[in-house]
């Protein structure tokens, strides 16, 4: 099975493709794509939803996983987040995926067994489940390659408890 993990934002996108295979993950490729800052939003969400047709073109996912938003202190930001969420839900589904969302304490529980895990025991993590000679960078491919492992173990419990 491919799964596409997806750390959703504005500025920066995570995305994470992993091969899960028998309770093995492996990676294929992950990375970010940007928009520019002072574009306006519009134009960035249009850039977003290409980006991510063009990773579902390209890999082929069978399966999805998306982060959960949670809001911090900055809701201007948060709504910002939202909106690029949204155009990354839309592209997904008129690509005929749907996608599973995640929360930040269950990707922390199903990588590193504990849902208050700090950012770098969870790239340490995601590091050795993968196999990978170093830290998967930037921080948001981290977190989606992470999305997608947390994603691969819930289809593997569901499949034992006959879900």
């Amino acid at each position: 099975m491919i799964i596409l993990g997806i750390d959703p934002g504005y500025g920066t996108i995570g995305y994470g493709v992993v091969r899960f295979d028998n309770m093995k993950f492996t990676a294929i490729q992950y990375g970010a794509a940007k928009t520019a800052p002072g574009t306006p939003m519009h134009l960035r969400l249009c850039e977003i939803y290409d980006d991510i047709c063009t990773l579902v073109d390209t890999f082929h996912p069978d399966e999805v996983s998306i982060e959960e938003l949670f809001f911090s202190k900055n809701i201007t930001t948060g709504i910002q987040v939202a909106q690029a969420r949204g155009v990354i839900l839309l592209a997904l589904a008129q690509k005929g995926l749907h996608p599973v969302s995640y929360t930040p304490n269950q990707v922390k529980m199903a990588v590193v067994g504990y849902g208050n895990a700090e950012k770098k025991q969870m790239m340490e993590m995601t590091k050795s489940i993968l196999h990978l000679t170093k830290l998967p960078r930037p921080d948001d491919a981290a977190d989606a390659l992470a999305l997608a492992i947390c994603h691969g173990h819930s289809r593997q419990a569901m499949r034992y408890e006959g879900l």
